[in-house]
């Protein structure tokens, strides 16, 4: 009987040991998205500014802006998926469902994309209906959308393409991201929605990683009721 009873306490106290560590984890990923979120969106208003401003700065100057730029932009798209991987890890998630206007959503998350991709000199092609509506979380969708662009371009080399087309097809909508990168190999593409993930294929331009990206996308999918796959050719 004192044997159960150890075992019994042994389980309690790991049970309540495992409770705390969660507790802390989401303590820190608070911290760390709140601390370092503010710092860094006044940085990245700075750089607007200066970039805005530039025509007396020399072309090295400008490189450098550039490249903190990068750097603040990477920062705070980490800051932003350990926030939702929290979210959707702890939290759960209330979807709230609306009518989307297809195409004018879909027109505003490329265009927010472009200012990145002209850095890289790529280009980002949007083919959609002039008309089609969609009964979804616009936040999520956002996310969704946002993390296919990021990889694309992220692992996309100077000078290429990436084309993003929308169809409407036997009632459900379908959204394909296409880019020129060299393609994941078949070990990375068995890895690709699992999270914290380091792949072989690296981001052309020392791009950084949380690799959660996709996994957050599958995620919010998953909760929409959609689905995702991947094509590549290595």
């Amino acid at each position: 009987m004192t044997d159960v009873q150890d075992e019994d306490d042994r389980i309690k106290s790991l049970k309540k040991h495992i409770a705390e560590i969660n507790r802390e984890k989401q303590q820190i990923i608070g911290v760390v998205s709140h601390d370092l979120k503010s710092p860094l969106n006044r940085v990245f208003a700075l750089v607007q500014l200066l970039a805005m401003d530039s025509k007396n700065l020399t072309s090295e100057q400008k490189q450098y802006l550039d490249m903190i730029h990068q750097v603040v932009v990477d920062g705070l798209s980490m800051i932003r998926n350990l926030v939702d991987y929290r979210n959707l890890e702890f939290r759960g998630l209330d979807i709230k469902l609306e009518e989307v206007d297809l195409p004018a959503f879909m027109k505003t998350s490329v265009r927010n994309f472009k200012v990145l991709a002209e850095k890289k000199h790529i280009t980002i092609e949007l083919h959609t209906p002039e008309s089609l509506s969609l009964v979804t979380d616009s936040q999520c969708l956002g996310r969704i959308v946002d993390g296919l662009l990021s990889n694309a371009v992220k692992f996309s080399a100077d000078g290429k393409k990436v084309i993003v087309q929308v169809t409407d097809h036997n009632n459900s909508v379908n959204l394909s991201v296409t880019d020129e990168a060299r393609g994941f190999t078949s070990e990375d593409k068995g890895l690709l929605f699992n999270k914290f993930i380091k792949l072989k294929t690296k981001p052309t331009a020392g791009e950084s990683s949380t690799g959660l990206g996709l996994f957050i996308v599958k995620s919010l999918l998953d909760r929409l009721g959609g689905t995702i796959a991947c094509d590549t050719v290595e």
